[in-house]
């Protein structure tokens, strides 16, 4: 069954071992998807989101507002709204927002099972 809803219908939720930082499903198994989900990522001014990769999935972000770095396998990129970002599997990386006001972007990836594999479990490598 096809699922229009507004994103405000949403809860959003702390991410794990994130600073600042949230998340909100928008389209799941919840919502009858069974091969893509659509997640929603809020990283406050000074937030962040420790280093980690997922060995099983890749993943495509949007970036709606703000800006922030982001750090692939080690490299530092300054992204803002309109960019987009495509995370291979394995690929370690890592948020921080060091701007003014809210980053938002918004992240596409497979249904399947995957495990997060944290490389810094409390300290940011931005």
């Amino acid at each position: 069954m096809a699922v229009v809803k507004h994103s405000n219908e949403t809860q959003a939720q702390s991410v794990e071992r994130a600073s600042r930082t949230f998340i909100q499903w928008l389209v799941d198994s919840r919502d009858g998807s069974e091969n893509i989900y659509l997640r929603k990522f809020t990283i406050k001014p000074g937030g962040w989101i420790p280093s980690h990769s997922h060995p099983e999935i890749e993943h495509v972000q949007y970036v709606l507002r703000g800006e922030y770095e982001v750090v692939l396998d080690g490299e530092t990129r300054k992204v803002k709204a309109g960019d987009v970002v495509f995370i291979p599997s394995k690929t370690v990386h890592s948020y921080r927002n060091t701007g003014s006001e809210d980053a938002e972007f918004l992240c596409i990836i497979t249904s399947k099972p995957y495990t997060t594999k944290w490389e810094n479990e409390f300290k940011p490598t931005c």
